[in-house]
C-alpha cells in the first residue's frame, strides 16, 4: 500500500494507519476499510441572530468506525474547522477508544464559526440547530458527542436538552461532557489532564523516573493544559515555560498554577505573568527541559522544528500535535512520543463512564471516577509499551497497531 501525499491532518492519519498496518502485516483489504470514515455529514446551520439578521455557518460530523460500539466524539466550535481535520479527528477518536479498549468507535464534529462573536442566545441557536440537524445520525447507541475546542458543558445541556425534545423523552446519554446537573460525571472535568498524569506516570515509572524535580514546557493553557499545569505542581515538578493564543514565557524558577488560572480568568494572557520573560511560541517547543507538552492544535511538531527540541519526552495532551515526519526524527532522535491517543484519553474514558451512569441512572462518587480512570490509563499505556517493544517501534506505532489490532477484531466477529 503505497501511502498518501501529507497534505492535510486526514492524510497523516491515514499515513498513521497504513503504517501500523505494514507493521502487525494486518490484511490490506480490510485496513482499506479503515482509510475512510462509515460517514460524513455536511450542512450549513442557518440561525437567526438577535438583531434578526440570519447566518449560515458550515458545519460537520465524521463518524469514522462503528465496529467496537457507537461512534464517540467531540464537537469543536472553530473559525479553521474543516472537513479535512473533521475527519482526521474521527480516526484518532477511533484509535483512541480501542487503546483504551472502550466499546466505542470514534466519531468528531465541528461548526466554523468563532463563537466569542455570537451573544448567549445566539450560541443556544447555533447548539439546537447543529443537534436539530444531524438528529437522525445521534443518539446513545448510534454516536455520542462531547465537548472540544470552544464548547463546553453548558452548550452540551442545550444539545442534549433539544435532542431530547427531538426524541420526545429525556435521553442524557445522547451526550456527555454535560454539567452534574443535567446527567454529567464527576471528574469530567479534570478528566483530560488526570488521565495523561497517570500515563506519563507509568511510562516514567517504567523508566525508572518520577516526576520529582523535572522540568516542563506547557504549550496550551486552555482547560487541559492548565489542569495539567496545576497537577505537574502537585506532584513535584517544575513548569518552566507556558504559552497560549496570546504568547508565550518562561521563568526558570517555575509558574504558580493559581496565578495563571488568575491571569486567564482576567481574560488575560500567560506570557503577562509577573517576572516571566516572553518568549516566542515556536521558541518554547525547542527549550531545553525534561518533558515537553503540546497542548493546543494541530502540526505544531514538525519535520522543521523536530530537529530542535530539546525536551528529552514528548507528551501529547492535544490532538495530532506532531507530523508523521517530526515523529520520526524525534524517534531516530531518542526522543519518545507518548501519543495523543493514549495521552488524552482521560477525556473519553470518563465520557463513557458518564454514558455508563446515565444508562444505569446511577451516578459515581469523584473517588470512584478516579479509581476507574487511573486503572485503564496505567494499563493501557503498559499495552503500548509492550507493543511499541514487541515490534521495536515508537510508540505512536505501538498503540496504532494495538487499536487497529482490536477493531479489525471487532470487524472480523462481526462478518464486516
Amino acid at each position: 500500500m503505497n501511502p498518501p501525499s501529507l497534505e492535510s491532518p486526514f492524510e497523516n492519519a491515514r499515513k498513521q494507519m497504513l503504517d501500523a498496518a505494514d507493521i502487525a502485516g494486518f490484511s490490506k483489504n480490510t485496513v482499506k476499510k479503515l482509510l475512510e470514515p462509515e460517514r460524513v455529514l455536511k450542512s450549513n446551520l442557518v440561525v437567526e441572530m438577535d438583531d434578526g439578521d440570519v447566518r449560515s455557518f458550515p458545519s460537520f460530523r465524521s463518524q469514522h468506525s462503528s465496529a467496537r460500539g457507537p461512534y464517540k466524539g467531540g464537537i469543536r466550535f472553530h473559525p479553521g474547522v474543516t472537513e479535512d481535520e473533521v475527519m482526521a479527528l474521527s480516526v484518532w477518536m477511533s484509535m483512541k477508544t480501542a487503546v483504551l479498549d472502550l466499546p466505542l468507535g470514534g466519531g468528531k464534529g465541528g461548526v466554523v464559526v468563532d463563537p466569542s462573536k455570537l451573544s448567549q442566545t445566539e450560541l443556544e441557536r447555533l447548539s439546537r440547530a447543529y443537534v436539530a440537524r444531524f438528529f437522525r445520525y445521534l443518539g446513545p447507541g448510534t454516536d455520542v458527542p462531547a465537548p472540544d475546542v470552544n464548547t463546553n458543558p453548558k452548550i452540551m445541556a442545550w444539545m442534549v436538552d433539544e435532542y431530547s425534545r427531538l426524541a420526545g423523552k429525556w435521553t442524557p446519554g445522547a451526550f456527555t461532557g454535560k454539567p452534574l446537573s443535567a446527567g454529567g460525571s464527576k471528574g469530567r472535568d479534570r478528566a483530560t489532564a488526570q488521565g495523561a498524569f497517570f500515563v506519563l506516570s507509568e511510562f516514567l515509572a517504567e523508566e525508572g523516573q518520577s516526576l520529582q524535580g523535572k522540568t516542563v514546557a506547557v504549550e496550551g493553557a486552555g482547560n487541559a493544559g492548565l489542569t495539567m499545569i496545576g497537577i505537574l505542581h502537585a506532584a513535584g515538578a517544575k513548569v518552566v515555560a507556558v504559552s497560549d493564543s496570546g504568547g508565550a514565557a518562561h521563568l526558570a524558577e517555575g509558574f504558580d498554577d493559581q496565578i495563571l488560572a488568575r491571569l486567564k480568568k482576567e481574560r488575560k494572557s500567560v506570557s503577562e505573568y509577573p517576572g516571566a520573560k516572553k518568549i516566542g511560541a515556536d521558541e518554547l517547543l525547542e527549550l531545553d527541559v525534561d518533558i515537553l507538552v503540546p497542548a493546543a492544535l494541530e502540526n505544531r511538531l514538525t519535520a522543521t522544528n523536530a530537529p530542535k527540541v530539546r525536551a528529552k519526552l514528548v507528551l501529547e495532551l492535544a490532538n495530532g500535535p506532531t507530523t508523521p515526519e517530526a515523529d520520526a526524527i524525534l524517534f531516530k532522535r531518542g526522543i519518545p512520543v507518548i501519543p495523543d491517543i493514549l495521552a488524552n484519553a482521560g477525556g473519553v474514558t470518563v465520557s463513557y463512564f458518564e454514558q455508563a451512569q446515565n444508562d444505569s441512572n446511577f451516578h459515581w462518587t469523584a473517588e470512584e471516577v478516579a479509581v476507574k480512570l487511573e486503572s485503564r490509563m496505567r494499563s493501557a499505556t503498559r499495552d503500548v509499551v509492550d507493543k511499541a517493544r514487541e515490534h521495536g517501534r515508537e510508540l505512536r506505532m505501538g498503540a496504532f497497531v494495538l487499536a487497529m489490532g482490536r477493531i479489525i477484531a471487532a470487524m472480523d466477529a462481526r462478518g464486516w
